[in-house]
């Protein structure tokens, strides 16, 4: 079974080798049929601790590195 992959936007590099990434997605209201964003935040694992809040990068799904994190960071993202 392939990994899930998302884009994000890295919001926290406070713990070490851990970023907080913001993925947003769009979708529409059921009922009022109007375009709205929704956003999670996933924990994942940057083992070099190379990223820093507001780089847009690119997490893939992995085994539990702790109880949070089941995300790991693969790259860098891309605008457009």
């Amino acid at each position: 079974m392939p990994k899930r992959m998302m884009q994000g936007t890295v919001v926290s590099d406070r713990n070490d080798k851990t970023v907080v990434v913001r993925v947003e997605r769009i979708t529409r209201h059921p009922v009022l049929k109007k375009t709205m964003r929704r956003s999670k935040r996933f924990h994942a694992h940057d083992a070099e601790n190379k990223f820093k809040p507001g780089d847009l990068v690119i997490i893939q799904e992995c085994a539990p590195h702790s109880r949070l994190k089941r995300w790991e960071v693969v790259g860098e993202g891309s605008k457009g």
